[in-house]
């Protein structure tokens, strides 16, 4: 396709989300609202998986668990510049925690502290967890000052208000932001223990700064003067955004109310965190030993040589693809192999018991910190006049709890048909191979079956694609429509930045004149002894032009994609399955969005004040490129011969598109739902328990319901350690805007390039 010069009507239409310029009106979807701005509290709050407590901005975006696009992220295959070479901090700073020489610690020890030097790039190579303690303190004691200073010297005015405080934000989202990140890539006891010790002091002051009166009553007065029709969209919606989240963090609450609220933020904080690492500690935790090939009979010739690589990462030196021994994790791209293809039936159990159970027992029971987080967000509600919590939730929303409920009733009774059509496909079809469970087909049957179907229906084995979708092919493609669509080059810049891990590759990306606009990150592999799974997209910075890196152009933006790809085997590039192709295009629209931002206003560029439930749209519109002709035959070519993807191929995959569609909706119905009834209608302490809801739920959203053990919620981290918690629904919600988005192109032509 060729590269277009002009944006015509429906990319325009799509850069309305991309670009997040603001206040969309789409009447079409069930009478909501889009205003392409998230909510400015969770850039305070940013935490691993969730929305920007630092962490809780938009900061992580999850893959949908068990969906069409489950797949676990990508791969990155070139070694970056060793750290040593790095240039980055040679380059103008663009970040600086101690702009202030005056207020600067004297202490030479602060003075080389990674956290508070000036920076362009993070210096992710070189930030320890003995870095923390005293970084985060000093820049803590810092940034006190800062917002002393501004609340003695406040004034109803822009420069005088907002500027100031974004300048206090975005110091805190960085340096927080930097720690964070290190520690769902490259976790580490010490780097742990380092920020639980020093997340209620950043908790503190963001209680502080949210809860300001003086900032609070000045902002409300931006809002009530004559000089409010003068400020443009953006401005506004910052305005109305951060006198929302100021009444959601607590400021019109007084006395015992208020410090009963802090008490409970504190506490909500340090549940999630413990949470998010008790489900990682129990996936490390289970390991399955194999010396008899026997036992693995029909995991592809990828599976089993991970699992001997495996092996030999921990211990087992001599370990061979051929003889083994091999290892068995909870990790994903192993665990899906096992469940897809293992004809061991007794394995498939194991380790799917294993995975439904993770963190629900022992010292990493997540049990008791579910009701803990339910109890206090209910009581958090309360405090805010609330009934519950999942209006507090949908308070920065587009949708409300009735039509986010009244969306997946619609999409559960469409689907449910289907799955049970679904299901009795199975049970059919593995009579006719004469399975003899095949009349009570059990969970850890599904997959196993699924997949021997959809090769016997559509002659498409997913392992013999791999060799089709090699990683630098398939970001080639990837890269090439973003060019189509965008106008933007994205080119290789590694050794410019500094990274934590040598597989991870850094770009920059370019407009049509050649000039940087934006940077990123991508860490494409699977590290089950330090990562979390999933996929996710995290803002490294926003684009601003408050915080100019020259004071003349905005300073840019910088993402990065994480994602648990399986790594490559031997010599071989990593090889991908065509879902995990799939994810690769999700998470990479997550990017766009937040890097082809054109707004400078920081608090609401890039993913900043989008609402939660509009996050997955650019994700999910790019993922349908993945079907596009042109788009798959660019990057479907074998890795070895050079051959391209054969057409009959081809319209296989476009013949099983929807194959299980109606169950794969189910599964995603069954979580949002579950989501929804336990911040609605679920009681602490009472008669149910949190599995009682979660086996209610199923009873109208499984066809067949889940075991009597199934603790899945134990490791949900979506909602009790990430920024989903009664907003899961989203990822419905979203695809049907997304769809729209999509048609907008087909409707033009996908492939004329001149009108796309």
């Amino acid at each position: 396709m060729k590269m277009k010069t002009t944006l015509h009507i429906p990319i325009k239409v799509l850069f309305l989300f991309i670009s997040a310029t603001l206040l969309l009106v789409v009447g079409v979807l069930m009478a909501s609202r889009i205003s392409l701005s998230r909510s400015i509290n969770p850039i305070l709050k940013r935490s691993p998986s969730s929305r920007l407590a630092p962490k809780q901005f938009l900061k992580s975006h999850p893959c949908p668990l068990w969906s069409a696009s489950f797949s676990f992220c990508l791969q990155s295959l070139h070694k970056s510049t060793s750290p040593s070479v790095f240039p980055s901090r040679s380059f103008s700073p663009c970040y600086s925690s101690f702009s202030s020489p005056s207020i600067a610690a004297p202490d030479e020890t602060l003075h080389s502290n990674p956290l508070l030097q000036d920076f362009q790039f993070p210096p992710f190579d070189v930030v320890e967890a003995k870095h923390v303690r005293p970084g985060i303190r000093a820049l803590l004691k810092k940034l006190e000052s800062d917002l002393e200073e501004l609340e003695r010297t406040v004034e109803p005015s822009w420069p005088k208000l907002v500027e100031p405080l974004e300048k206090i934000i975005d110091k805190l989202a960085v340096a927080w932001g930097v720690i964070n990140h290190l520690k769902s890539v490259k976790d580490t006891p010490e780097l742990r223990a380092a920020i639980e010790e020093v997340q209620p002091e950043k908790v503190k002051f963001l209680l502080r700064l949210g809860q300001s009166k003086p900032i609070y009553n000045a902002v409300k007065a931006i809002q009530d003067s004559p000089k409010w029709q003068s400020l443009n969209n953006a401005q506004k919606r910052i305005v109305e955004t951060l006198i929302k989240e100021a009444v959601l963090s607590g400021v019109a609450l007084e006395d015992d109310k208020r410090e009963k609220f802090n008490k409970i933020k504190q506490e909500l904080e340090r549940l999630s965190q413990k949470f998010g690492e008790n489900v990682l500690d129990a996936t490390k935790k289970f390991e399955k030993l194999i010396t008899d090939k026997r036992e693995i009979e029909g995991l592809p010739a990828t599976a089993v040589a991970l699992a001997a690589q495996t092996a030999m990462s921990k211990g087992h030196k001599e370990a061979t693809a051929e003889n083994g021994p091999w290892i068995i994790t909870l990790d994903a791209p192993s665990l899906m192999s096992v469940v897809q293809h293992a004809r061991n039936r007794d394995l498939r159990e194991e380790v799917y018991r294993a995975f439904v159970t993770r963190a629900s027992s022992g010292d990493l029971d997540n049990t008791p910190i579910i009701d803990q987080i339910l109890r206090l967000r209910q009581e958090k509600a309360k405090l805010l006049n609330y009934n519950n919590y999942a209006e507090v939730s949908m308070a920065t929303k587009m949708a409300t709890v009735q039509k986010a409920e009244e969306l997946l009733e619609k999409l559960r009774s469409a689907s449910w048909d289907a799955a049970v059509q679904d299901m009795e496909d199975l049970k059919t079809f593995a009579k006719t191979q004469g399975a003899i469970e095949a009349n009570e087909l059990s969970h850890w049957d599904m997959s196993f079956w699924a997949e021997r179907l959809r090769e016997s229906r559509y002659d498409i084995n997913e392992e013999e694609l791999r060799p089709y979708f090699s990683l630098p092919k398939v970001m080639d493609g990837l890269f090439g429509i973003a060019k189509t669509l965008f106008g933007i080059d994205i080119e290789p810049a590694d050794g410019l930045a500094p990274v934590w891990n040598n597989d991870v590759r850094f770009y920059r990306v370019k407009d049509s004149s050649g000039s940087p606009i934006a940077y990123f990150y991508f860490d494409p592999y699977s590290r089950p002894s330090e990562k979390r799974g999933g996929a996710w997209m995290d803002e490294v910075v926003g684009r601003s032009q408050v915080l100019s890196c020259n004071g003349t152009d905005p300073r840019l933006p910088i993402a990065h994609m994480v994602c648990n790809q399986t790594p490559p085997v031997g010599d071989k590039p990593s090889l991908m399955t065509f879902r995990e192709v799939e994810t690769v295009f999700h998470e990479f629209g997550h990017a766009l969005q937040h890097m082809l931002t054109k707004q400078d206003e920081g608090l609401v560029a890039g993913i900043r004040g989008i609402e939660w439930d509009a996050v997955e749209l650019p994700s999910q519109f790019m993922e349908n490129w993945c079907y596009h002709r042109e788009t798959l035959m660019g990057i479907a070519k074998h890795y070895v011969t050079g051959e391209t993807l054969p057409e009959d191929i081809y319209l296989k995959l476009l013949a099983a598109r929807n194959f299980r569609a109606g169950s794969l909706s189910l599964r995603q119905i069954r979580f949002a739902s579950l989501d929804l009834e336990l911040h609605t209608r679920y009681v602490p302490g009472g008669s149910e328990t949190i599995f009682d809801f979660d086996q209610k739920v199923s009873k109208r959203t499984q066809v067949i319901p889940p075991l009597p053990e199934d603790r899945f919620l134990c490791s949900f981290n979506h909602i009790f350690a990430g920024g989903y918690a009664a907003g899961y629904y989203s990822y419905k919600w979203a695809e049907v805007l997304s769809a729209d988005a999509f048609s907008a192109f087909e409707d033009a032509g996908l492939d004329d390039s001149k009108k796309t």
